[in-house]
């Protein structure tokens, strides 16, 4: 399973490590074309790279499932670079006759290549596990932030909704006083689909 990082589970014990080293762009990682499953090749489309995925029993059937993450690329190498919609997240859920099935996506949970600061690109980890999965990112400079977003399955709806933000944020001098944020439903939102999360508008969004 591809990992890029592992920087938001648990402790920020990696993310105080990560403190002290000077902020430098870092490349993109991807996963390389021999190490794609046969059964998710189809669903990577032209202009696209896979960024990260996980296999899990997304929807609690006891079938395995897949949530995975696409990076589109510019056509030309002197073409803008592409910050809004870059990194689409999909889930393709396994039928009854074992083929895959794209149910869901959404294009603003995974940040750009671009969008983390002098650190160079955000793009943390994607974990999944059953009924749940979970994106995560880090970056900055001398000022760090960190962020995980997680989505359940909810049974009743037949979707995947937003259960927990996680927002962290230090100085990299200083890495002991990290400044945490958590939000829940409902008191900080209500019922929010994955198709429709937006990481710049989920306060007092959704219905409670």
């Amino acid at each position: 399973m591809f990992k890029k990082f592992n920087l938001m589970h648990g402790k920020f014990a990696t993310i105080f490590s990560l403190a002290l080293i000077p902020a430098i762009s870092m490349a993109t990682d991807y996963v390389e074309s021999k190490d794609i499953p046969a059964e998710l090749r189809p669903f990577i489309l032209p202009n696209t790279k896979l960024l990260a995925y996980e296999i899990a029993d997304l929807n609690g059937d006891d079938k395995p499932d897949y949530v995975f993450i696409l990076e589109k690329q510019k056509k030309h190498p002197d073409d803008d670079p592409i910050d809004h919609g870059q990194r689409p997240l999909h889930i393709a859920i396994r039928q009854a006759d074992g083929k895959l099935k794209l149910v869901k996506a959404n294009d603003k949970v995974v940040f750009c290549s671009g969008c983390g600061g002098v650190f160079g690109d955000p793009f943390s980890d994607l974990t999944a596990g059953k009924k749940t999965f979970s994106v995560s990112h880090y970056g900055g400079s001398n000022w760090r932030w960190a962020n995980t977003y997680q989505f359940n399955y909810s049974k009743k709806d037949d979707t995947w909704q937003l259960v927990k933000v996680s927002e962290s944020s230090f100085m990299a001098f200083v890495p002991d006083k990290v400044k945490e944020k958590i939000f829940t439903p409902p008191k900080h939102f209500g019922k929010i689909d994955i198709a429709d999360f937006d990481p710049e508008k989920f306060k007092g969004v959704g219905a409670k």
